[in-house]
């Protein structure tokens, strides 16, 4: 069976892609640093009847991340590797001028430096794969300019831009950056907890992502919306 690498998995889109990838007979690898609702995923996963391994911990502590591929290598291998855990920064989302320095570096090691240093860890499996691929979620954020919006968007933005170049050097593998779009997660209401305008769910966005998985386009960088509304 396929194994997959999720990180940010206890919750929110995290959880989403893992269910369906579970329901598709994928093993599946999850962190998340919140242990109690992690377990909680972890059981309700399984009940499709695949192999869940689910690992507490830090992304940006390397331990951490050597154990997450180990724990891959353990069920047979990495096909796909999904960088989703993510810090905004700053909690609600506050102008660059209020922004702290450490607050930034926070998130710039989360979304970037882990992202990365998890990438490094699992590329021998990944090129072992009979089609390993590696999809970091990005965010509109990356692209355009949001008031307060800076700091996270900035840390994807460089996500995009180490995604783009993995891609050049491993002509071998897929590599997606994936802006997901709206969505109503935690992670959104921890960054504007003022807008209470509905949002779309996780789950609405997970067929993008089993698109790129069954049609494995070219690396490169894809809204999770347009590949919604071409199919």
């Amino acid at each position: 069976m396929p194994v997959a690498i999720i990180t940010g998995a206890s919750k929110g889109l995290g959880r989403a892609l893992g269910a369906a990838l579970a329901e598709r007979g994928w093993d599946l690898v999850l962190d998340a640093r919140t242990a109690g609702v992690l377990e909680e995923t972890a059981v309700a996963l399984s009940g499709y009847g695949t192999r869940v391994e689910a690992l507490p911990g830090d992304v940006t502590d390397a331990g951490h991340r050597a154990e997450l591929v180990a724990a891959a290598r353990k069920l047979g291998g990495a096909d796909l590797l999904v960088n989703n855990a993510s810090a905004l920064g700053a909690e609600p989302l506050v102008r660059l001028e209020d922004l702290t320095l450490d607050g930034f570096r926070q998130a710039l090691e989360v979304n970037v430096v882990a992202a990365l240093g998890l990438i490094q860890e699992a590329l021998p499996l990944l090129r072992a794969a009979e089609a390993g691929a590696v999809i970091d979620i990005s965010s509109d954020a990356a692209a355009e300019a949001y008031e307060t919006w800076g700091g996270y968007g900035a840390s994807k933005a460089a996500l995009d831009h180490l995604s783009a170049v993995l891609g050049e050097e491993e002509p071998g593998l897929r590599v997606w950056a994936v802006d997901p779009g709206d969505m109503g997660t935690d992670l959104y209401a921890a960054a504007v907890p003022d807008d209470g305008d509905p949002r779309p769910t996780p789950d609405s966005v997970v067929p993008a992502f089993l698109r790129l998985l069954d049609e494995r386009p070219a690396s490169g960088r894809y809204a999770a919306p347009a590949l919604l509304e071409e199919r």
